[in-house]
């Protein structure tokens, strides 16, 4: 199984600058912090990422693949500006309700709270609103202590960092151009079965015929694309 570490920051829309030698992708930040956010590549299976002034964020991308698989897997798969916004909120989810870790229910509603991602669009049109998720997390996993506060970047659980981990990997394996967005990352939560993330979809009506609906329309967009 693959391994990716991922710490985000708010952003706005991503612009990409590379030349031969050193590809990177620069992110703006929050105008408040006034900082710019930089992806360098290290190596084929590590990228950092490094924050003007004060702020630094780091992600590890470290991809077990074949020596076949490694040709055609160089690159690690662009993350749009919309996925990486959801990962963003889901933190900001999981720190509203005092969790100590960002789990597959904060990404679910990371995706709901981004709102405008096909995964976002497709949850509302089957009546699986934030409102509802953030409703059935508490629910499932109770309410923290009015007097514990999260930390600022609450980290993933495991079963978070597995449900990126199969977005990523579904990414390369399809061969696909384009980026991988949050309707990837919501796959991902439906294919950890014991997670809170399906948990939750399921007890909203999401299933499995719902889900290979999904990745026929996102294989849709990305043909038209």
């Amino acid at each position: 199984m693959a391994t990716h570490t991922f710490s985000f920051l708010q952003i706005s829309p991503l612009v990409v600058q590379s030349n031969r030698h050193k590809p990177c992708i620069s992110l703006r930040l929050n105008p408040l912090l006034g900082n710019q956010l930089l992806i360098g590549r290290l190596s084929s299976t590590h990228l950092v990422l490094k924050c003007h002034r004060s702020t630094t964020a780091t992600v590890l991308a470290n991809l077990q693949t074949s020596k076949e698989e490694k040709a055609s897997q160089e690159k690690i798969p662009k993350w749009s500006a919309k996925a990486i916004k959801s990962l963003a909120m889901a933190e900001l989810e999981a720190r509203k309700l005092k969790y100590p870790n960002t789990g597959t229910d904060a990404l679910l509603m990371g995706i709901l709270s981004e709102g405008t991602s096909l995964a976002a669009k497709f949850l509302r049109t089957n009546r699986i609103t934030l409102f509802k998720v953030r409703e059935e997390t508490i629910n499932l996993l109770g309410k923290s202590d009015m007097y514990y506060f999260s930390p600022n970047r609450p980290p993933l659980t495991e079963q978070a960092q597995s449900a990126i981990n199969w977005a990523v990997d579904e990414k390369l394996k399809s061969g696909a151009s384009g980026e991988l967005t949050p309707d990837h990352i919501l796959l991902g939560i439906w294919a950890e079965k014991e997670s809170a993330g399906h948990k939750i979809m399921e007890s909203l009506g999401f299933d499995d015929e719902k889900a290979k609906e999904l990745a026929k329309t996102m294989n849709e967009d990305i043909a038209r694309s």
